[in-house]
């Protein structure tokens, strides 16, 4: 940590996080927090044990060591409802939509433990500013959108839940260039307003780009953590992450 966020106490703190399938260790005694307000990403290759680290902290797999505290409390077995409930948020690889609802349905899933009727409508009204192509089809089933329009869905979804904590996984997978930045848009909005993020995703330079700080992370392990300007910049980084060779 650096020093002069020595005093700052985290929002989320993985301590020696260790998770396995199937007595193979994915998740190998990490280390790693998120402060309140920041945009943390988590970059490496597929299998390095990113989405792993994500399940993990919202109890969709169990630990075999170490401890996850969120808001300076363990929540190592919590399960994921409550965690939901005090504002812990995930956006999954795959979006996690559900087909058959309509986009208004699929919005509505989002506020399940608000009661706060007229404000929900408010939130769901401010996704469909955010996201004009969903107000436009806001009766349709969402099975039948495109890629980029299940991840708006999804996005909105996880908004109308008002996260403190929001992790995204992998939100750029598969959309067209339009869509992507589009996608990160209201990523930088989202965290504008104060939302801590923490975020993985396979295109380095965009996570980097839209980040505080950031951890690579390669068979389990982080093995590199920085400032994100400085990632950017690190030779080693370009030359694994970003597609450039060491010169």
């Amino acid at each position: 940590m650096n020093p002069k966020e020595s005093h700052i106490q985290p929002l989320i703190s993985l301590q020696r996080l260790e998770v396995a399938y199937g007595g193979i260790r994915a998740v190998r005694g990490i280390d790693l927090h998120v402060n309140a307000g920041e945009r943390v990403c988590l970059i490496g290759a597929n299998g390095a044990g990113k989405s792993t680290t994500l399940r993990a902290i919202t109890g969709l797999v169990p630990l075999v060591g170490g401890a996850v505290e969120y808001d300076s409390r363990s929540i190592a077995g919590s399960p994921p409802f409550d965690l939901v409930r005090r504002g812990l948020i995930m956006v999954p690889e795959g979006r996690g939509i559900f087909g058959q609802l309509t986009i208004e349905e699929n919005l509505a899933m989002g506020a399940y433990t608000r009661r706060d009727a007229s404000q929900i409508r408010q939130d769901t009204e401010r996704v469909f500013t955010l996201f004009p192509r969903l107000a436009e089809r806001r009766k349709q089933a969402a099975g039948t959108l495109s890629g980029g329009e299940q991840q708006m869905v999804a996005m909105g979804r996880a908004m109308i839940a008002r996260p403190k904590l929001l992790l995204l996984d992998e939100p750029s997978m598969g959309l067209a260039p339009l869509m992507v930045e589009k996608v990160f848009e209201v990523v930088r909005t989202i965290a504008s307003e104060g939302v801590t993020i923490l975020l993985i995703e396979q295109n380095a330079r965009l996570a980097l780009e839209n980040s505080d700080r950031g951890y690579v992370m390669e068979s389990g392990e982080i093995i590199l953590d920085g400032d994100a300007r400085d990632m950017l910049n690190n030779p080693k980084v370009r030359a694994a992450y970003l597609g450039e060779v060491e010169a």
